[in-house]
């Protein structure tokens, strides 16, 4: 995907660069929106999905652009490619002048998406057979919305193939991670099209029939509520990193003070949201799972006596539920959403009375336990998941540690080392 990216890209500058701008000004409005929105990023570790949502939908106004004050335009596809990635590299420059520039993914899937749009809309427009079929009254707005709904089913399958890419064994082996499967990222990138999603593409339309109607002098107009949007939510993504860092934070304090081995956290948070992706949990519940995951053993600082290696998975019952009601008292303390600590506070109990998000947090906690140092030398990742079957019983849910099995399998069963 990125080959044929750049590819495109490449195509589409050189021929734009050689035939020349069609309708300079249109572009260049088109040009300036979309940079507006890339100088307005909300920064380059914010969220994965449509992080310039004003960039977007202008690139998609664009695309589908098909008359400026009820004159017909005369742009291309290879023209609105040139157009859209020329405005984000423009606006761009700030970020990477401090150190932040786009993630080359953002780029190319925003590349295809686009090019997708505007191959769905401009050939058809530009021939005729688009006015000649639904004219350009509500069945024209009509196949708009059909042609944004296609655009965004393609946007969500090109995502979530990029965050395949992004999870293969040989680039998160080394951190503990594991390949997550597409069936899963490709759910969540189809859920996140209820939200910002679908906002974005609304927008897009509403702008190119706005144009379409008054002219360029509608941009403005349709714009400014994504662009306070996008504000907002700018405020929201730096407010949730610095928490995640927080909990993060926190988490480590079992670690400096010795009751846990170094890296135990991280590995079984990241190894938890793998297991819960492949369970198929939604966003939300991920990043619950991956909070409690990080602050499953904070009940362990209440000990006189650390546990060996801090295998709670040895400790009898009574005393794993004694820490596990510990830490969920803490949990609840540093404000962070009621269903986390309730995670922590049950991930003791027999897995028939646990939510999943604790069924997943106590078997991948046991394997970290069973399978590195706790485990004297005498186990290991075959041992550790043995023992997890042999407790299917009473203590882990077969399907968990089955998937548990599953995600190792992919990801190779040599624990990561700690820290």
């Amino acid at each position: 995907m990125y080959c044929a990216a750049a590819a495109l890209t490449a195509y589409a500058l050189g021929s734009t660069l050689w035939y020349g701008l069609a309708e300079p000004g249109v572009a260049l409005a088109f040009g300036v929106l979309i940079t507006v929105g890339e100088l307005g990023r909300w920064g380059a570790r914010g969220p994965e999905r449509h992080p310039t949502p004003l960039g977007s939908a202008g690139a998609l106004a664009y695309a589908l652009l098909g008359q400026n004050a009820a004159q017909p335009t005369t742009h291309g596809v290879l023209q609105v490619v040139a157009v859209v990635v020329t405005a984000a590299l423009v606006g761009a420059v700030p970020h990477i002048a401090r150190g932040h520039g786009p993630d080359v993914g953002q780029v190319a899937r925003r590349v295809l998406t686009v090019a997708f749009a505007a191959v769905c809309f401009q050939p058809l427009y530009n021939s005729g057979m688009l006015r000649e079929w639904v004219g350009h009254g509500a069945y024209y707005a009509i196949c708009l919305l059909f042609l944004l709904v296609l655009t965004a089913l393609c946007d969500a399958v090109i995502a979530a193939a990029m965050a395949r890419a992004r999870t293969c064994p040989h680039s998160f082996k080394s951190m503990g991670g594991t390949p997550i499967p597409y069936g899963p990222l490709l759910r969540d990138e189809l859920r996140a099209l209820l939200g910002i999603g679908s906002a974005v593409c609304a927008t897009g339309a509403v702008m190119a029939l706005g144009v379409a109607v008054a002219g360029l002098w509608a941009l403005p107009v349709f714009c400014v509520p994504l662009l306070l949007t996008q504000m907002a939510f700018r405020r929201f993504a730096a407010v949730r990193t610095t928490y995640r860092q927080t909990i993060t934070s926190l988490a480590r304090a079992t670690e400096i003070a010795g009751y846990t081995p170094p890296g135990h956290a991280r590995r079984v948070a990241l190894l938890s949201g793998a297991v819960g992706r492949e369970l198929g949990l939604s966003e939300p519940d991920l990043t619950v799972l991956e909070y409690a995951a990080l602050m499953h053993d904070i009940g362990q600082l209440s000990l006189l006596d650390p546990v060996p290696a801090g295998a709670t998975a040895s400790l009898p019952p009574a005393e794993q539920r004694r820490i596990a009601l510990l830490g969920g008292a803490v949990v609840r303390q540093t404000g962070v959403p009621a269903e986390v600590a309730v995670v922590v506070e049950r991930q003791a109990d027999p897995y028939r009375e646990q939510p999943l998000p604790a069924r997943i947090v106590r078997a991948v906690n046991a394997y970290d336990d069973l399978s590195g140092e706790s485990s004297g030398g005498l186990g290991g990742p075959l041992s550790a998941l043995e023992q997890l079957r042999l407790g299917t019983g009473n203590d882990y849910q077969p399907e968990v540690v089955e998937s548990l099995a599953r995600v190792l399998s992919r990801g190779g069963l040599t624990p990561s080392p700690p820290g």
